[in-house]
C-alpha cells in the first residue's frame, strides 16, 4: 500500500519560504514533507555562510535575506521553481551521508526533465565538482543537475536533531544575472559568466516555460523517489 505525502506548489515571497522552513524545523519531523515554491518577486537570498555580507550589501531594488541552508547566493523570482523536502532525521534517504543524500534528489530530477521536458539532464557524479563561487549556479557539487555541461540544478541541505531539510532550485528560464550582480555588487562580467555556466528548462522547450508548467512531472518524480524509500509491505 503506497502512502501519499502533502505536495503542495505555493506562491510565496523568499523571506516566506524561509519562515515556512523555520517554523518545519522548530519542532521534530515525523513524515515526509515536500514542498513546491514559485516567487511573486525576486529576492536575494544568502547562504547561511555569508551572513556577515548581508551588512556590506550596496543598496539594491530587491530584498536581500539569509537562507538555512549553505552555499552561494541565489536569485529567487519568477525564473525559478524550489523544492524543499523536510524528512524525519532517521529517514532512510538521508541516513547514508550528506552527500549522498543528494544523490535520489538529483537523479529524479534530472529523470523527469529528461522525460518530461526532453532536456538532456544528468545528475553529476559523486565526485564531480566545481570550486564554490559567491554565487550558487557558478559551482557546481555532487549530484546536481546539468544539461550540456551546464547548472540547471542546484541542491543544499539543512540538518537538525529535528529533521532533515533537502532543497533544490531549477531554473525553469534564465535568471536575471545582471540583477543578481548589482545586489551582490560584483562586476556584469560576473553575470556573463553566470550566463555560460547555467541553462534553463526554457532553452530546451522551444518556448517559454514557467514553473507552473514544470512543477506536476518534478512533484510526482520526487513523490516516487520518495516511495521508495519504503519497505516492503504484504497484504
Amino acid at each position: 500500500m503506497k502512502r501519499d505525502w502533502p505536495v503542495d506548489c505555493l506562491t510565496v515571497s523568499a523571506a516566506e519560504e524561509q519562515r515556512w522552513i523555520e517554523q518545519q524545523l522548530s519542532t521534530r519531523v515525523t513524515q515526509p514533507i515536500t514542498r513546491f515554491w514559485r516567487y511573486t518577486e525576486p529576492a536575494l537570498v544568502l547562504g547561511c555562510g555569508q551572513r556577515a555580507s548581508l551588512a556590506q550589501l550596496p543598496d539594491s531594488p530587491i530584498p536581500a535575506l539569509v537562507r538555512h541552508a549553505g552555499g552561494g547566493a541565489v536569485l529567487t523570482g519568477p525564473w525559478m521553481l524550489s523544492l524543499s523536502v523536510m524528512l524525519p532525521p532517521d529517514h532512510p534517504a538521508v541516513s547514508s551521508g550528506i552527500l549522498s543524500s543528494y544523490r535520489w534528489l538529483g537523479e529524479s530530477l534530472a529523470t523527469a526533465l529528461q522525460n518530461s521536458w526532453g532536456v538532456p539532464a544528468q545528475a553529476l557524479a559523486k565526485h564531480a565538482s566545481k570550486p564554490p563561487h559567491w554565487a550558487c549556479f557558478a559551482g557546481l557539487s555532487p549530484w546536481e543537475v546539468v544539461a550540456d555541461g551546464r547548472k540547471l540544478v542546484g541542491l543544499a541541505q539543512v540538518r537538525r536533531s529535528t529533521g532533515v531539510l533537502l532543497t533544490a532550485g531549477v531554473l525553469v528560464s534564465p535568471p536575471d544575472w545582471a540583477l543578481l550582480c548589482h545586489a551582490m555588487g560584483k562586476p556584469l562580467t560576473d553575470a556573463m559568466d553566470l550566463e555560460c555556466a547555467t541553462t534553463s528548462v526554457s532553452a530546451y522547450g522551444g518556448h517559454a516555460v514557467t514553473a507552473h508548467d514544470v512543477f506536476p512531472a518534478l512533484a510526482l518524480a520526487v513523490q516516487e523517489a520518495l516511495h521508495s524509500f519504503l519497505p516492503q509491505e504484504t497484504l
